[in-house]
Order: C-alpha cells, then structure tokens, then sequence
C-alpha cells in the first residue's frame, strides 16, 4: 500500500488558526486522501456534533476527493471562543473562509448537516463564494421554532455522566430522530462526542455556553432566511428526514421552486437528521456531487 492509499484510510489532523472580535482561535479538521488532489469536499456537521460523524462519508468519498471536515468552533478538538454570543452563522462562515484559504483552493464542494448546512448555504450565497456544488442535510431557509425549542431542553444542560453506558444512553434518547442504527454505530455516535472525566465519569464534549447562543434565537418564531437562499446560484441537493421537525415538508419544496431550484431526496423513518453513515445514503450523496 503506498502512501496515498495509507492517507486516504487514516486521516490526517490539522489545525488552522482564525480570528473573531474576541481574540484567536484554533478550528481542529481532519483530512482524508491525497493533499495534492484539486477536488475538495468539505463536510460541516450538526450544532452539538463533530468533525468525526463524517467518517465513514469521507472515508467512501475519498477516493475521489481531499475531503476535509473541521470541528466548528467549541466541538471536538477546536477552541472554545471567549465570547459566547460569538457562536452564530457569521463566524462559522468567517472561520470556514479562512480554512478554505488554507486549503489554497478556488472552489469547494459542501455537505451540511443541519447547522453544516446553513454555514453552507451562507457561504454559497456569497458573491464570489468558492461553493460549487452544495448538499444540504436537513438544513434549509426555514428552521422551525418548534425544532429549536425541542433541542434547547437538552442541549448544554447534561450533568457529568457517571459510565459510557451512561453516556450512550443519552445520546441514543437525544439523537433518536437519526433513525435506526446498530448497536456498534450509536456506540461510535457516542464515542466521538463525549470525553471522560479525571473521577471516570463522561461529558459531553462541546462548549456549553453554545446553548447561550442558541437561547437568543428561540423568539416563538420560526427562523427565516429566503434572501440568503435566494442568492445560491449552485446546483445543490436537499436531503430531508421524512419525520424532521426542522425543515418541513412545505420549505423543501419551495426549496425546488425558487434560488437553485434544489433537488429534493427524502428518507422515510428519519427525522432530523440523517447521519449519512450508511451505504444508501452515502450514495445518495456521491451520485450527486460526482454525476
């Protein structure tokens, strides 16, 4: 196996440093297959989820691509920011501007999931973006406030887990509209957002504070963005969770009427969101962006 094989199964880990009104910050990525390949996927994951839930998505992908997938700023391996009022679409956008300049190309391919996706669907609206072509995973112009309300019962406020199966337990109970998945998947689901205590108990593992941000934005309302959606210009796929409280049935076909005129894929016994871990819906997701 040469080297560029080796790569494409064993992802490196980088860092680029970006900068806010409150000073610098670390954004952590990992990227799959060869450094010198011009075709470049990034994958942007879910408000309170991780770099690593695209893996087996980068791993399929990569054969094709330099597939880079960062942990958005207080996930995973990256910093948390200083200023919580600061977790918000716009720095998103500017840190991943300021990724994409590190991976010095001039256009990228995108997949969003969820929050991914509006990060996406903000930078491809851009005049001059360096979006090509954009997949929007259960993200649209349209976030119900009823979804909001539903993930700000939960989401920052877990006390310290006393067992890993403490934790799966959690995160099976919260993550149960990805639908169904095997007993080995939800413990990987698990795995990668959560970090042990020095006692041997767990923790989720994003900044809490996150949830701050989110707060503000709960308004009775639901969150509406047809400018921005109206202003991509590239060809892009919705995929929608057929049960999703998110992006209603309603939205996703305006979605296919009006800006890009999106194609329109949902999946039956999903609701928000699909994790894009399995072979039909990695399919689903090379067939558009390689065809």
């Amino acid at each position: 196996m040469d080297r560029g094989a080796r790569r494409e199964l064993n992802p490196v880990k980088r860092h680029v440093q970006c900068a806010s009104a409150a000073g610098l910050h670390r954004i952590a990525y990992r990227e799959w297959g060869r450094a010198d390949n011009p075709q470049v996927l990034v994958c942007v994951h879910g408000l309170g989820r991780c770099a690593r839930d695209f893996d087996n998505l980068a791993h399929a992908l990569s054969d094709r691509y330099r597939v880079v997938c960062p942990d958005v700023a207080g996930r995973g391996d990256s910093d948390w920011l200083a200023d919580p009022m600061l977790y918000d679409i716009p720095l998103y956008v500017s840190d991943m501007v300021t990724l994409i300049a590190r991976l010095d190309v001039e256009q990228v391919h995108w997949v969003g999931t969820s929050m991914g996706g509006l990060i996406g669907m903000a930078l491809a609206a851009q005049k001059g973006t360096p979006v090509a072509k954009l997949v929007l995973n259960e993200a649209g112009p349209v976030v119900a406030n009823a979804s909001l309300e539903r993930i700000a019962t939960y989401f920052g406020k877990a006390p310290p887990l006393p067992s890993f199966q403490a934790a799966e337990q959690l995160v099976r109970a919260v993550s149960a509209p990805f639908g169904p998945h095997t007993d080995e998947e939800w413990r990987f689901l698990t795995e990668v957002v959560v970090r042990k205590n020095a006692d041997g108990s767990y923790r989720l593992h994003y900044d809490p504070r996150i949830a701050e941000a989110l707060r503000q934005q709960i308004t009775g309302k639901d969150l509406e963005s047809w400018p921005t959606w109206d202003a991509v210009r590239c060809p892009t796929l919705v995929i929608r969770g057929a049960q999703s409280d998110l992006l209603s049935k309603d939205t996703a076909l305006q979605m296919t009427q009006r800006g890009p005129k999106a194609k329109l894929v949902e999946l039956p016994g999903i609701g928000h969101a699909p994790t894009l871990m399995h072979a039909d819906q990695i399919r689903i997701v090379r067939e558009f962006l390689l065809f």
